[in-house]
């Protein structure tokens, strides 16, 4: 009995102390983690060691260590010796059951601020195709199967990391999928945390698969081959990144037909013959392109062939995971000019390194099929961030001394805002610098330069090219979040010179909280002429404009400036 009241008090402090939990106190700063896989079983099995380092402002003595819920912790050691913890489900969607494997563990001493603690790990379970997060959301099933693809298994074998799988630990608090951008939220924290974490992964296997010799792939920095002499893996891969930064480490593995083409690494499954061909077709183009506008790639692409023809597509780094079994040569090439920028041009800025990928993406769009297939493309991108936007813009109304509102793209850690706010932030720059002096910029970027570490390294590399002053255009864009434009026609003033000529003067009015150089198109008897103009926020711009016929219309904004109301764009034109 007496056994039994002091094991209850031991979980019951362990409870409480876990209800106060800071549960993102610590930040894993290194992993160095060897993975055996039995496909056979759908098993994995990890041992390694784990630094954790204390980010918060306190001494911390309880840390909280995640992995998938079809995970399960075995042991946590440090100096050699056994911890105390205590295993307990932790419901959030950051993995794909909709659940972590938490291990509250009771460290022997306090760890200081900004101090660092190792640990022993040794953790064992099977991942399984599964789409419980997604459909608990109200997700359709059959939609839901193909988004949720991560499986370990006979014949084939990927899986995506946190955010979708938590095969290797996480410090995180709970997400929920179906509560607005909470699992976004708790994604971006994470990756803010340990965007200079360093990982090294081996990745072993036994025999178990279908195919004798199957391939293992990732996307950090890999090599592979056979142990031999008494390894207990039949197969292997090394995975390095040494830094995190925007990377989800991922692997895959299945009797991949390597059909490469350097710097483009194609494996694919059987039967998918005609879509690897149309991405070997799109390469050159697609390079050529990139070379023109980033440089030469510098690091190897590959692509993974999925073995759902139906799943969606997966990109981390300079890794697509995508199913070759379509055959689109648009679609090919464009998925080889966002992986081609990555390899082109590395930067720790996700702005910079995602949202130069997404811009190249709507430039080759133009090249293809005109401007306007491009625009449409961005218009894609601004839904992806407008509704953030309006939240930020609904804070700032609350309060106007709200300064920190919205995600300033110099420090986002947001996909919506480094992806997509960041592609229209590059298509704007392009307009009002020019293709020339934009590539220039581009090309003269580095990142390991020591003036990088200043943050208007790139303001001043575009200004320099572009002749151009854009100091209030990144304050507005980069440095802060101060929203969207919102450009209308103030007044139109059309008359006749004693000569006879057709004058327009226009005033436009941009009562946003942001400035932009917009494009404004005047509708005349017989055709159309179209000019720039910069507004800045809560400001007019007056223009003067000769036309050879009357003014009908004048219509503000093509689609290549994300306004938060595009309903007043258009304006008629009265008779003088």
């Amino acid at each position: 009995m007496k056994f039994l009241c002091l094991v209850c008090l031991f979980f019951s402090s362990f409870a409480s102390t876990a209800r106060a939990l800071e549960r993102e106190a610590f930040t894993i700063a290194k992993y160095d983690l060897e993975i055996t896989l039995e496909p056979a079983q759908q098993r994995l099995g990890a041992r390694g060691r784990i630094s954790l380092r204390n980010d918060s402002a306190r001494p911390q003595k309880i840390a909280a260590l995640q992995i998938s819920s079809s995970l399960n912790w075995r042991s946590i050691r440090l100096d050699d010796k056994a911890v105390q913890f205590v295993s307990q489900t932790y419901v959030s969607d950051i993995d794909h059951t909709g659940a972590l494997s938490e291990a509250i563990v009771s460290l022997p001493a306090e760890v200081k601020p900004r101090d660092s603690v190792e640990l022993e790990i040794g953790y064992e379970g099977v991942i399984a195709p599964d789409a419980t997060r997604l459909t608990r959301a109200g997700v359709p099933e059959g939609i839901a199967k193909h988004s949720g693809w991560d499986q370990i298994g006979r014949s084939f074998t990927a899986v995506r990391g946190a955010g979708y799988v938590a095969w290797y630990p996480i410090t995180t608090e709970s997400a929920d999928f179906s509560e607005g951008n909470s699992l976004f939220e708790v994604d971006d924290r994470w990756k803010k945390r340990e965007q200079d974490s360093r990982m090294k992964v081996i990745l072993g296997t036994d025999a178990g698969m279908d195919d004798p010799r199957p391939t293992l792939l990732c996307n950090g920095v890999r090599t592979s081959g056979d142990i031999r002499g008494g390894s207990p893996h039949d197969h292997w891969a090394t995975c390095e990144y040494g830094r995190l930064g925007l990377a989800t480490p991922s692997f895959a593995m299945a009797g991949y037909q390597n059909l490469s083409k350097p710097p483009l690494y194609l494996f694919s499954l059987p039967g998918h013959e005609g879509g690897t061909a149309t991405y070997s077709n799109a390469l050159d183009p697609a390079l050529r392109f990139v070379s023109g506008w980033f440089g030469p790639p510098t690091q190897p692409v590959a692509i993974a062939d999925l073995a759902d023809p139906n799943s969606v597509p997966y990109e981390s780094g300079t890794l697509l995971m995508e199913s070759m079994a379509a055959e689109d040569s648009k679609l090919a090439g464009i998925n080889l000019v966002h992986e081609l920028v990555h390899s082109a041009l590395s930067s720790p800025r996700p702005w910079v390194y995602e949202g130069l990928a997404h811009f190249a993406e709507a430039m080759y769009r133009q090249e293809q099929s005109g401007r306007q297939v491009a625009l449409d493309f961005l218009g894609l991108h601004r839904a992806a961030f407008l509704d953030a936007e309006k939240e930020v813009s609904a804070i700032r109304q609350r309060n106007s001394a709200e300064k920190s509102a919205g995600q300033p793209l110099a420090t986002t850690f947001d996909e919506s805002y480094y992806r997509s706010k960041a592609a229209y932030v590059w298509w704007m720059l392009r307009d009002m610098v020019g293709d020339e002096a934009l590539k220039q910029a581009i090309h003269n970027y580095r990142a390991e330069d020591d003036n990088d570490k200043d943050p208007k390294y790139v303001e001043h590399l575009i200004e320099s090219a572009g002749k151009r002053d854009l100091g209030w255009f990144f304050d507005d864009w980069v440095y802060e979040d101060r929203g969207l434009p919102d450009v209308h026609v103030q007044s139109v003033h059309p008359w006749k010179t004693e000569k006879g000529a057709q004058l327009v003067t226009v005033t436009l009015e941009n009562i946003g909280n942001a400035g932009a150089e917009v494009p404004f198109t005047i509708v005349f008897e017989g055709g159309e002429i179209t000019k720039r103009i910069e507004v800045r926020a809560k400001g007019n711009a007056t223009t003067r404009v000769e036309l050879p016929g009357m003014a009908s219309e004048i219509v503000i904004n093509d689609g290549s400036v994300p306004e938060s109301d595009l309903t007043n764009n258009s304006f008629k034109v009265s008779a003088p």
